[in-house]
């Protein structure tokens, strides 16, 4: 290559002096000097001079006239010596972007908002002789799928919504950039080059492994995930611990869970995940498409997803859903695998994970859980249970099951795909139950469809309206095999539906958001909506001579593992007349999901009413009557029919409720120190009579980038454990600790600590 020179000519009254900028050698070394370099004035003068390879040389020359002069140079090319992204996560750039939290040392930035940038050339950036723009590359890491290429190029004045970028400041040879995304931009890890242009040809300088790490933005108003809220938006993206409820509707339990999204390998893990969905990656730039991609990708019933689903009685070969305490190891054993399925989840850890991945790219997500939350298996938007000529269910065409509780997501986003007023909250459930479109998934869903019944909108609006609004309805077979209606009840399924509150530990319910107040015009012309989709016919006849009702109660948050259940049976006589009612009671240890395991108990009972008399019928099931038929979540199910002598009315209701398990009591001893060992005291008692086999303690939260186990052995029956565990906290502020323990004889134990770290 010949050298090429830069020159810049300095007089004054008396001296003119001449500076080069010599900018390569002959053979692009460094180390090859220069000899000789002639350079002519129009005068006639012939300046010979010698220099050392050192990029600078100058020459004087003195003169008593003012001679006119000049000199023949070629222009030297523009090269990149360097690219600093600012990717610092203390940084302008991640600060204003909100990802500062991120673990990654990458440039981590949201769509729709300027990040800034600087480039140093080999001489200073001439705006008239020079241009420059940026080449941003989407490229598919871990598939074959087409990537996207965009040019973003150099202009004088930012416009918003488009791919530009503008100098802001120039030093020397040093230029920074004002850099503008599309606010519908797709997300993912972007490569990035520079192309330097100049009258000797564009040059290219990849940036590489710099990449640009591009998310959804809450903050930008032109983004589709747009959420006005501050104290939302830093509820639903930013904050990385949560709470998610469980049990029955009258015994709501709480585990706090570890989403994890800022860990580190959880923002790459969820990248992988994404080209796993086969979808084009112009996709994604819609929330839509991506939550729903998610749903499908987070289990992997149908396309080897995160998670593989377990609701048997054994977890071997994995660990048990109710041992997670977080999402981030998951997620973390799935990457490593390069996409082996982690075993096992149930619901909330479905929930949890697909709550870490839509939080962590950047979209407004929360966990949400149903009580009694039906699964209409026939698509005839009711819950329909069936029971034979003695009052007894007939299981195996009671198809439809309630669900003690059901977790899933709502993830808030426009939806220019619905009519006007469908936007917001939608649902997103990664809980394999059903496929929608040949896949197990479910979503989004708009939950103000949902309310108003238009279940002919998209996605899966029917599945849902069923699981927090549908009619359970009981039918009992004639003697010519045929069914007849015995009884509707309208206001069992959907119930405190919850999740928890924006800036606190409260669970808020948002039943409201589903369904409009139970037996209301607006509710009832929902349900009536709804069901002209169903697939059974729509009239639900009154029932006769309804003078006598049945309900169950419970006092209290209810009974404990290892102790007696007891519950009271409430019967009304609302007539002037004497009644006498023959009741048939079955309990039965029943799955969260409402799949039945066995019968516990089963009798009778025969309760004489005078008129108008309330009578309560005390109602208890021993510890030695279920201990050997325990199941996750400890689930029982009391159900009662029964008829009234004088009226033959039939009665019918059942009723669900948990044993509720022991917390982990979680204690720091002493003062939480950046860097300094802190003590944290962990301890369970046994609440039942039986030893406790194989016991294993999960850890996790206070900045940790793991789970920390530690395998116990056995524990005796009623007996007390104490851990003394040691941490080190690395980093200052409010910070959570988990722990849970993972027992297949006992269940859903758990607990966590709030731990305020100091700085050194």
């Amino acid at each position: 290559m010949q050298c090429q020179t830069f020159i810049e000519i300095i007089s004054t009254n008396t001296r003119r002096s001449v500076r080069a900028l010599e900018l390569h050698s002959p053979d692009d070394s460094s180390t090859q000097p220069w000899k000789h370099r002639q350079a002519c004035c129009d005068f006639g003068c012939n300046f010979n001079f010698s220099f050392d390879f050192d990029r600078h040389f100058s020459f004087d020359f003195d003169y008593d006239y003012d001679y006119d002069f000049s000199f023949n140079f070629k222009y030297s090319p523009l090269t990149v010596q360097s690219v600093d992204l600012l990717k610092s996560k203390g940084g302008l750039n991640r600060r204003q972007h909100h990802t500062d939290a991120y673990f990654s040392d990458n440039l981590i930035v949201r769509r729709g908002q300027t990040f800034y940038m600087t480039i140093e050339f080999s001489r200073p950036f001439n705006r008239k002789t020079d241009n420059l723009a940026l080449q941003m590359m989407l490229e598919p890491i871990y598939s074959n799928s087409t990537g996207i290429n965009i040019s973003v190029p150099l202009v004088d004045v930012l416009e918003d919504g488009v791919w530009e970028m503008k100098i802001v400041e120039q030093k020397d040879k040093q230029i920074q950039l004002a850099v503008n995304t599309l606010p519908t931009a797709s997300i993912g890890r972007y490569k990035v080059t520079v192309q330097s242009f100049s009258p000797k040809g564009k040059l290219l300088f990849p940036c590489t492994p710099n990449d640009v790490y591009m998310l959804f933005n809450p903050w930008c108003e032109d983004d589709p995930v747009y959420i006005h809220n501050e104290a939302e938006r830093q509820e639903y993206v930013l904050n990385s611990m949560g709470r998610i409820y469980y049990g029955t509707e009258h015994q709501i339990g709480t585990r706090t869970w570890n989403f994890a999204q800022f860990e580190k390998d959880i923002l790459e893990t969820c990248l992988f995940l994404l080209e796993r969905g086969q979808v084009a990656m112009t996709e994604w730039r819609d929330p839509v498409i991506v939550s729903r991609m998610v749903s499908a990708l987070v289990n992997s019933n149908d396309d080897s997803g995160v998670l593989a689903g377990n609701w048997k009685e054994t977890y071997e070969g994995g660990t048990s859903p109710t041992a997670w305490t977080g999402s981030g190891d998951i997620l973390r054993q799935y990457f490593k695998a390069s996409g082996k399925p982690v075993k096992f989840a149930q619901c909330w850890v479905f929930a949890g994970v697909t709550n870490t991945v839509l939080r962590c790219l950047g979209i407004p997500t929360r966990c949400v859980t149903n009580f009694n939350s039906a699964h209409d298996t026939d698509h005839s938007l009711t819950t329909d249970i069936y029971i034979d000529e003695k009052l007894e269910i007939i299981k195996d065409k009671t198809n439809d099951s309630v669900w003690n509780f059901h977790v899933w997501n709502e993830s808030w986003m426009t939806r220019p795909d619905l009519p006007p007023g469908n936007g917001g909250w939608q649902v997103v459930d990664a809980t394999p139950q059903e496929t929608s479109q040949g896949s197990f998934r479910c979503g989004p869903t708009s939950v103000s469809a949902v309310r108003n019944g238009q279940v002919e909108l998209k996605f899966d609006t029917p599945f849902v309206f069923a699981e927090v609004n549908s009619d359970r309805i009981y039918w009992q077979k004639k003697s010519d095999g045929s069914f007849s209606q015995l009884n509707v009840e309208k206001k069992s399924i959907g119930v405190r539906i919850s999740t928890k509150a924006v800036g606190s530990e409260s669970r808020v319910d948002i039943t409201e958001l589903y369904k409009f107040p139970e037996g209301s015009k607006e509710e009832r012309i929902a349900v009536e909506r709804a069901s002209r989709f169903g697939s059974k016919p729509t009239f639900y006849p009154s029932p006769t001579a309804n003078d006598v009702s049945i309900e169950i109660t419970m006092d209290g948050s209810g009974p404990r593992i290892g102790g007696d259940a007891r519950l009271s049976i409430v019967l009304k006589n609302k007539s002037s007349s004497q009644r006498t009612a023959s009741l048939l009671y079955e309990v039965m240890v029943m799955y969260y999901t409402g799949v039945l395991k066995a019968t516990v108990k089963k009798d009778n009972i025969s309760v004489d009413l005078g008129s108008q008399e309330t009578k309560t019928i005390p109602w208890t099931l021993n510890y030695r009557e279920y201990m050997n038929h325990l199941v996750d979540q400890g689930a029982l199910l009391l159900v009662v029919t029964g008829r009234v002598s004088e009226t033959k009315q039939i009665l019918a209701t059942q009723f669900n409720f948990r044993l509720r398990t022991p917390d982990l009591i979680i204690t720091p001893q002493g003062e939480a120190v950046v860097g300094k060992e802190l003590i944290v005291k962990i301890m369970f008692q046994n609440p039942l009579s039986q030893v406790l086999k194989n016991v294993l303690f999960r850890m996790e939260g206070l900045g940790m980038q793991s789970v920390r186990k530690v395998a116990y052995g056995d524990i005796d029956k009623l007996g007390t454990v104490t851990l003394m565990e040691k941490f080190v906290p690395t980093a200052a502020g409010p910070h959570k600790l988990l722990a849970s323990m993972d027992c297949r004889l006992l269940t859903q134990v758990h607990g966590f600590a709030d731990i305020v770290v100091k700085p050194k």
